[in-house]
C-alpha cells in the first residue's frame, strides 16, 4: 500500500512550488522592464540624431535667411532712393545698357 505524504511534506512542496512560480514572476517583470528601458533608451538616441539634424537644417535656414534679408534691405533702399530728389537721374545713370538719345542700336551677328 502507497503511504500518504504528511502534511508537513505537501507544505514544504507547495512552498516550493510558490517560490518556484515567484522567482518565474519576478525574472519575466525582469525582462520587461529590461526591455522598456532598452525601447526608452534607444528612443532617446534615436531623438537625440533627430534634434541634432532639426538644429543643423535650421542653422542653415536662418543663414539664407540672414542673406536674403541683406539683398532686401539693399533694394529697399535703393527703391527708396529713386523717390528722392534727383532719383530718376540715378536711375537712368545705373541704366547704363540703355540707349542715349540720337544713338543708333547697332546688333552683331
Amino acid at each position: 500500500m502507497a503511504a500518504s505524504p504528511d502534511a508537513a511534506t505537501v507544505a514544504a512542496v507547495l512552498q516550493l512550488q510558490t517560490e518556484r512560480r515567484e522567482k518565474l514572476c519576478s525574472l519575466l517583470a525582469l525582462g520587461v522592464k529590461f526591455g522598456l528601458v532598452t525601447v526608452g533608451a534607444i528612443s532617446l538616441v534615436t531623438l537625440s540624431f533627430a534634434y541634432q539634424e532639426r538644429l543643423e537644417r535650421h542653422g542653415e535656414l536662418a543663414a539664407v535667411v540672414d542673406v536674403e534679408t541683406g539683398k532686401l534691405r539693399n533694394l529697399q533702399q535703393r527703391f527708396d532712393r529713386l523717390f528722392t530728389l534727383g532719383g530718376d537721374q540715378r536711375l537712368m545713370d545705373e541704366q547704363d545698357q540703355w540707349i542715349a538719345p540720337n544713338r543708333l542700336r547697332v546688333i552683331w551677328r
